[in-house]
């Protein structure tokens, strides 16, 4: 009775602070249903006196229906727990009382299940964009406790003795008392990812009564002695005759799927004679002042817009509200007065099409609803910058989109996260690129005839970028040559290009370019063509308007392989290739 007492004195503490707590978050105006399913692990923590048995983590499978009023709801639980049994009797080297080695074994372990059915009392706190929520939920219900039962006997001798033993449970309405908390993040307006923690606590616990053996539980002493072997004792089967009423509980963890139902309140009606108390008042005491939602549109697409800054001004010309939409475009002002507005937005430094509030359209204890259009015909590409070969974000990289020919070159920074916006017209070849020192950049062409403004305003592309050390070589990719030519193809004149954005961007770097063959044909052959190879991919920069004196052309011959392909090793041709290389590295200063 007392450890009942603080269960429910523990579960209470946990409610009287989730109220508080309560206290002091906006109120959440949609109540409505939450249906959950879960799946996860219970270990269990049974404390019946059985010191050869032990009981494993298993299953377990959930489901749970919750209705919410604002921050507090009742909900009802179902749990389905399933956990082995395992004797953990000595078996090896074990020998009776008579010395006789015991070899052959009978094993009976049954699975023990649980069955919960609960309801209780929910607290919840809900983010302000309503994404994140965690919750408290306590439940007090009924379980069924089957299985469980052990028994290990010795097959060895004509005895057949039993060694280890308990009945199991065959429970039904067990009192049972659940504590849980848990996580959910919604990737949409009803679905969410939930995770959480139980603990379960079952206050009837009593075992089954074995009535053919007479107890419910029993076990032959067993003792090792010096030389390693487990010698039953002679002290007589130990039992338990009555069977206990022992403590049975378990905790867990789970991961799922949670879905919410919307429910909108009826809005508050105000009483006709008291609404205006004299001219120009607005609004009664008891009603909210005025509001406004704006939401945030592409005019050709329809997409909804998020990060847009919007500004209400009212007839005065004076800026009395501002904000930013959020994930779905939208953007809520309240309290405001009865007036003349409009309402202006900005999005990447680009002008929404503006519109206009009147004063007649505000309604007492109702939101206004207005939207604002986006009419620019460039694109928007909305990307992020990596370093190359991993998932790290660079901030503070100028990302560049650049037309030579039509003399366009737009620049913009990344953010702490990599993430970038520029403004990409609709018609066009540019190329896209990241500048920042001590970088070599991924140059993206993008052709603008490649999209449909009036299907996407956004374009999603990714860059990434090297960082460059000192004497640290940096692969080339295609540049590639006829056999036995060194006359640089415009598919290599693609990747050198990099090489000169990156030594314009680093005017201090002095760079050396090196080429590398595979080792078929002679080593006297393999050096002189690599070093003509070099030689060609050097004057192609300096064609491009970087001087001589920062970049140097070096050829490896097969001096430095990148695999076991040297000299009368048989290699196929893309093994080969490997080695057929070209690269960049930084000269460290001396």
């Amino acid at each position: 009775m007392k450890k009942k007492i603080n269960i429910f004195s523990l579960l209470f503490l946990c409610a009287f602070y989730n109220l508080n707590a309560q206290s002091n978050v906006d109120k959440i105006s949609n109540n409505g249903f939450q249906f959950s399913v879960r799946a996860g692990i219970d270990k269990p923590l049974f404390k019946n006196n059985t010191p050869f048995i032990n009981y494993n983590p298993g299953l377990d499978l959930g489901a749970s229906a919750d209705y919410y009023w604002s921050w507090f709801g009742l909900g009802l639980d179902f749990d389905y727990i399933n956990n082995d049994t395992k004797s953990t009797y000595a078996t090896i080297n074990l020998f009776n009382v008579a010395g006789i080695p015991i070899t052959s074994f009978s094993t009976q372990e049954d699975k023990i299940t649980r069955i919960f059915y609960g309801i209780g009392p929910d607290f919840r706190h809900l983010s302000k964009n309503r994404k994140f929520q965690i919750e408290l939920n306590t439940r007090i219900g009924i379980s069924n406790i089957k299985g469980g039962k052990v028994q290990l006997n010795e097959t060895t001798t004509s005895a057949n003795g039993l060694l280890n033993f308990h009945a199991g449970y065959n429970l039904s309405n067990s009192f049972t008392a659940k504590g849980q908390v848990r996580f959910t993040y919604f990737i949409n307006q009803n679905l969410g990812l939930n995770a959480g923690v139980y603990y379960i606590k079952h206050f009837d616990g009593t075992e089954l009564l074995d009535v053919s053996k007479g107890f419910s539980t029993g076990y032959l002493p067993v003792i090792a002695n010096q030389d390693g072997q487990n010698q039953i004792g002679s002290a007589g089967f130990t039992k338990r005759s009555e069977p206990c009423n022992c403590d049975l509980a378990s905790v867990g963890a789970f991961v799922g799927l949670s879905y919410r139902f919307h429910h909108t309140d009826k809005p508050k009606v105000c009483k006709e004679e008291v609404v205006v108390k004299k001219k120009d008042e607005p609004c009664c005491g008891i009603c909210p002042i005025y509001g406004l939602t704006v939401t945030a549109r592409d005019k050709y697409t329809d997409e909804l817009l998020e990060n847009t800054d919007v500004a209400i001004k009212n007839s005065k010309g004076e800026v009395i509200k501002t904000g930013t939409t959020n994930s779905f475009g939208v953007v809520v002002f309240e309290k405001i007065l009865k007036d003349d507005y409009t309402v202006s937005g900005l999005l990447n430094n680009v002008a929404l099409e503006e519109t206009s509030v009147k004063k007649d359209e505000l309604i007492c204890d109702k939101v206004l609803q207005k939207q604002i259009l986006y009419g620019d015909r460039n694109f928007i590409i909305k990307g992020r910058v990596f370093q190359c070969n991993s998932s790290t974000p660079i901030s503070g990289i100028n990302v560049v989109l650049e037309n030579k020919d039509l003399a366009i070159k737009k620049i913009t920074t990344t953010d702490e996260n990599g993430n970038y916006l520029l403004q990409l017209p609709e018609t066009g070849v540019y190329d896209l690129y990241g500048r920042k020192e001590n970088y070599f950049s991924q140059i993206e062409k993008v052709i603008s005839s490649d999209f449909n403004r009036d299907k996407n305003l956004y374009i999603k592309l990714e860059i990434c970028a090297e960082k460059v050390d000192c004497g640290k070589a940096i692969g080339l990719k295609n540049i590639l040559f006829d056999l036995d030519k060194y006359i640089i193809k415009d598919v290599a004149k693609t990747e050198l290009n990099k090489l000169v954005r990156f030594m314009i961007d680093n005017p201090s770097v002095k760079v050396e370019v090196g080429s590398h063959t595979d080792c078929r044909a002679s080593s006297k052959y393999n050096q002189t063509l690599s070093q003509n190879r070099a030689n060609a991919s050097v004057d192609y920069v300096v064609s491009q308007g970087v001087e001589r004196s920062r970049i140097t052309g070096k050829g490896y011959g097969e001096s430095r392989l990148l695999n076991e392909c040297a000299d009368g090793v048989k290699c196929t041709e893309e093994q080969h290739s490997i080695n057929r290389r070209t690269e960049m590295k930084v000269i460290c200063p001396e």
